[in-house]
């Protein structure tokens, strides 16, 4: 099963290296990880995804709670979350074929970002099964080139939250 962890932590040289390593050395497979700033300077926000139990990944968590420089940790897995992944997508077209590859982009919700005289190149964000639903359709085309973020998550509104200030 897949378990989602979320991390807030300083902007400190070797922070990324050292929740890494814990992972490696307690062999886990990180599914996906993203990183990026918050609203608060200096903290940035990490969305680990894991193929773990709950249990291991309760485990995980706690030692994850203990290193320098991590502020917080939240399993939101069973969370009413809002989880979402962004891919980018080049689709080998031509002339014929371009106006289908946009077709198939706008019905997912997706935006084309680029045309060019041999590829359309189309950006989309959702749950990480509409991602993989639309790179299927577009898969027939001709990928050339794919890029995914990996999975954010964000509690809902009415999610309870264990960061109290």
């Amino acid at each position: 099963m897949k378990r989602t962890l979320v991390a807030w932590v300083e902007d400190k040289p070797g922070a990324l290296n050292r929740i890494v390593s814990l992972f490696r050395r307690r062999v886990f497979n990180i599914a996906s990880l993203t990183v990026g700033s918050t609203e608060r300077p200096g903290i940035s926000r990490m969305t680990i995804v894991l193929d773990s139990g709950r249990t291991s990944s309760e485990r995980l968590a706690g030692h994850l709670r203990k290193l320098v420089n991590v502020l917080r940790v939240e399993d939101v897995t069973d969370c009413p979350a809002v989880l979402h992944d962004l891919a980018v997508v080049k689709v080998q077209t031509e002339k014929e074929t371009r106006g289908h590859v946009m077709q198939v982009a706008f019905a997912s919700g997706a935006r084309v970002v680029d045309v060019g005289p041999r590829s359309v190149t189309v950006e989309t964000t959702g749950t990480e099964e509409s991602v993989d639903s639309l790179v299927a359709q577009l898969q027939p085309f001709g990928i050339a080139e794919m890029v995914r973020t990996g999975r954010v998550a964000m509690l809902r509104d009415d999610a309870p939250s264990s960061w109290k200030e």
